[in-house]
């Protein structure tokens, strides 16, 4: 991808999307990064000099269209980003639909909707739509049923948009890391009972690194579906 290239990112106040950001700011490409409220979005800015910031609550899609009217948003978008996301483990017995929705509204419905706002822009710059998904994204456990049905719908989303919008030229990668030592991945750890030992687990730079390389490929090429697992 050209320098300059803009990129609109979800999840870039931490872990792999934050490793990105890093990458992306650091040679000079442009910024966008969405904030769940005007205070993040301060923290970002700052975090990222020369960055605009997006404000939407992911967890309230429903709002968003209203959020991005108030807002101005890029005239060119080469690359949309998605990689903020939640978790809540629990057995199906326990889960909440509250819990249910919470999961399913910011790990798949607010990225289709994010997707719907920029593709005007992504179709002229013929661009690039990365979903950070999740090794849950291909195969479900014990405790992990509403976050692996956001993460295998947003596979769905994926695969069904790569075919819409091919003959526009638009690519879309879906990247399904293990787990990463993240701030996400002391959450689960958490909620599992286990210690948490960080190097254990993917760097999340390690996933940035697979990110950039799927954003930076030749136009001959496209990365559809990448699988990155822990190597110890």
């Amino acid at each position: 991808m050209a320098r300059m290239a803009t990129h609109v990112i979800t999840g870039a106040g931490s872990g792999i999307g934050a490793a990105v950001a890093r990458r992306l700011h650091a040679r000079g490409d442009e910024l966008v990064l969405h904030a769940r409220d005007a205070a993040r979005a301060k923290q970002l800015a700052a975090q990222f000099p020369g960055s605009g910031t997006l404000v939407g609550d992911l967890a309230d899609p429903d709002k968003l269209s209203w959020a991005f009217s108030h807002q101005s948003l890029p005239d060119r978008v080469d690359s949309l980003l998605h990689i903020a996301g939640v978790v809540d483990l629990g057995p199906v017995g326990d889960l909440t639909p509250k819990s249910w929705r919470h999961q399913l509204n910011v790990n798949l419905i607010s990225p289709a909707e994010l997707t719907r706002h920029f593709l005007p822009q992504l179709r002229l710059s013929k661009g690039h739509v990365i979903f950070v998904n999740s090794g849950a994204g291909l195969s479900a456990h014990a405790d992990w049923s509403a976050y692996a049905a956001s993460k295998h719908g947003l596979k769905a989303l994926a695969d069904s948009l790569r075919q819409e919008e091919h003959g526009n030229g638009v690519r879309v990668t879906s990247v399904y890391p293990g787990r990463t030592a993240s701030a996400m991945q002391v959450k689960v750890h958490q909620q599992e009972g286990k210690p948490y030992d960080a190097a254990r687990w993917i760097d999340p730079e390690s996933v940035a690194t697979t990110i950039v390389m799927a954003l930076d490929l030749p136009r001959d090429a496209e990365i559809n579906d990448l699988t990155v697992r822990p190597g110890r």
